[in-house]
This record gives C-alpha cells, structure tokens and sequence, in this order.
C-alpha cells in the first residue's frame, strides 16, 4: 500500500472550532482536495467518536467498502479542509446534510 500524500501538511492546521472527537474523512477530501458534499452524523461508537461522517458525494459503493479510501481524523482537523462544515457541527445525531450546489451551505435531506 502506498503512502497517503494529505492536502494539508500538519503545521497546517489551525484551531477552527473548540469542539472535539474524532470523524471518518473520505480521502477524496484528505488526499484529493474536494470539498465535504455530504455529511451525516450518527450515533458515536464510543466516547472519543464525534459521531460525524464526511463525504465528498462522489464516492461509489465500491469505494467506500474499501477501508483504505478513509482515514479518522478529528473535527478541526476536518474544519480545516473545509470550514463551511464548522456552523452545522453541533447538529443533531441523525443529521444528514449536503451542500447546496456552488456554495458553502448546507441543507438538511
């Protein structure tokens, strides 16, 4: 397995949000540099899990069963690959959101 090359190196992260945990990442956002298209937030799977899932929307079915095309990361983390993400973070768990094409909105589906 090849070695993951990040959009952003790690002296490249700033302190975006004070909210903590840690998410699963879609590596077309970490490695390829999309934007977060899609978001959802479900039930944590233990104390430290924020409970968010953050996607590009293009992913396939086929990409996403493979493991090694996502990485965890924590929410800041996230937030610095694409802070419009930061206003929806303290939605609820069973929040599914997509961004409103060509924007940095977000809408509830």
């Amino acid at each position: 397995m090849t070695e993951k090359k990040f959009r952003l190196k790690l002296e490249e992260i700033k302190e975006l949000t004070p909210l903590t945990g840690y998410s699963y990442v879609s590596d077309k956002i970490t490695v390829d540099g999309m934007k977060v298209g899609f978001m959802y937030r479900e039930k944590p799977f233990e104390k430290e899990d924020s409970g968010w899932r953050f996607l590009s929307g293009t992913e396939t079915e086929e990409y996403l069963d493979d493991t090694n095309n996502s990485m965890m990361f924590d929410i800041n983390t996230v937030a610095n690959y694409d802070q419009a993400i930061i206003p929806y973070l303290k939605s609820r768990i069973g929040s599914e959101l997509e961004r409103v094409e060509r924007s940095d909105e977000f809408r509830e589906i």
